[in-house]
């Protein structure tokens, strides 16, 4: 069978990049508008890549810079439309902060409508096959809050923002199905639920048998292939992935990343005692970076040494709690030593450590991601302000990721799926003639 080939849109740091070149699909380019972003990104898949497999080809019309989609668009959309027949699989997750219900829900938040470039590109692609990864409140009406809706005549039906991508798709040719997937059943060590939409190229459809459906399918078989495959436990608690990178009789060094202020200090990897940790630290011969631990004030630790003390584990404290210990933020989670953490997000100082008084490390938090420690971010490691909403640092990056290792089983899904829909026209003939299966649907 050929290498199948892929584009990535909206690509942050390279999350999804990630699991799908580890299932086999070859990069082509990506496109990532922020430039800290974008600077993790190459240092993964091109300047820097640590593993050859996993480097993107690279047309030399596209300068390896950030890119936005508009500008892209703008600028190339001639040489995209030359790529209809190489690109098997076009992948892309829009920006979710506007869909997601651990933020404001803004309605009309301009990221919101990058879904619609999304479709620009796929229609001047014409992938056989797309991915859209977002929050499950893609999927979710926008209502406004400060809005009295009268019963004057007939309602008009509301559509949230997936409805309106699948119409969009629906009009170019693509059949679209989407699934809440928890990334925790595929060897995350997180409960993170994600909106997971793939479509197909309407004529192509004809060629697999059990329709859109059979990717679905094959993602379970996927899905239970690669826990056997990489010896992972149904279940992996935050202690099983993250427990050799304690502070606690572990060796401090200063923090001596270029991107770092003097004064952090760094923790060093212990000894890895489970089978997770041991497949993290597997490919690649690079020691882990991002290893930064924050700088506590004395009653900040006090603080949260009481909140580990005092507080249940593993769900999100409640107003009442947050009240008691002074804490304004709307959310914070005491992690639980043998659970999934919850999900990681973009706020460093929204997950507490299980058992150490202190946040999480950026290193900490794509191990929860399943980001494999040869994988190097770049960029800032916080940002704040009105910068929040400009800026991509390091935990931004790992928040915003699709889990690799939820992609991984994805892309086997989707590269199987590929296969049968070759073999199946290689069997029944030339193209244009009907599969004798799909004729008697």
């Amino acid at each position: 069978m050929r290498t199948h080939k892929f584009v990535d849109l909206f690509a942050g740091c390279g999350g999804l990049s990630l699991g799908l070149s580890l299932a086999g699909l070859r990069g082509l380019f990506a496109i990532e508008r922020d430039a800290m972003a974008f600077e993790t990104f190459a240092a993964n898949f091109r300047s820097e890549c640590p593993l050859a497999d996993l480097e993107f080809e690279w047309p030399s019309w596209l300068e390896q810079r950030a890119w936005g989609i508009e500008e892209l668009l703008e600028e190339h959309l001639s040489q995209l439309k030359q790529l209809r027949g190489i690109v098997d699989v076009l992948a892309g997750g829009p920006p979710c902060q506007g869909f997601s219900f651990a933020g404001r829900r803004v309605a009309d938040d301009p990221r919101n409508l990058l879904f619609q470039k999304y479709v620009e590109a796929v229609d001047a692609i014409r992938p056989n096959v797309l991915i859209l990864e977002n929050v499950p409140g893609m999927r979710v009406v926008h209502r406004p809050s400060n809005v009295v809706e009268l019963p004057l005549g007939p309602a008009p039906t509301k559509r949230s923002f997936y409805d309106k991508l699948v119409e969009s798709l629906d009009l170019i040719e693509y059949d679209v199905q989407a699934v809440l997937l928890d990334a925790s059943r595929f060897g995350v060590p997180q409960k993170r639920s994600r909106l997971i939409a793939i479509g197909v190229r309407r004529d192509l459809l004809q060629w697999l048998d059990g329709g859109i459906d059979r990717v679905f399918t094959l993602l379970e078989q996927a899905r239970e292939m690669q826990l056997i495959e990489l010896g992972l436990a149904e279940t992996i608690s935050a202690s099983e992935a993250i427990s050799d990178l304690e502070t606690t009789g572990a060796s401090l060094h200063a923090c001596e990343d270029p991107e770092s202020p003097r004064g952090f200090l760094e923790v060093r990897r212990g000894e890895a005692t489970t089978g997770y940790q041991r497949l993290m630290r597997g490919g690649a011969n690079q020691l882990p970076n991002s290893m930064r631990l924050a700088r506590h004030r004395d009653d900040v630790r006090d603080r949260f040494a009481r909140i580990l003390a005092e507080c249940r584990r593993g769900v999100r404290m409640d107003d009442e709690s947050r009240r008691g210990y002074g804490l304004k933020k709307h959310r914070i989670y005491p992690l639980s030593a043998t659970s999934p953490a919850p999900t990681i997000t973009t706020l460093p100082d929204d997950v507490l450590h299980y058992s150490e008084p202190r946040i999480l490390t950026v290193r900490e938090s794509a191990r929860l991601q399943s980001f494999p420690d040869w994988f190097q971010f770049k960029g800032k490691f916080t940002t704040g302000g009105d910068r929040r909403t400009k800026e991509c640092p390091r935990y931004t990056q790992v928040g915003n990721a699709v889990p690799p290792y939820l992609a991984r089983a994805i892309g086997a899904a989707l590269r199987r799926a590929l296969e049968e829909i070759e073999v199946a026209r290689e069997a029944f003939g030339q193209e244009g003639q009907h599969h004798p299966i799909a004729a008697c649907r």
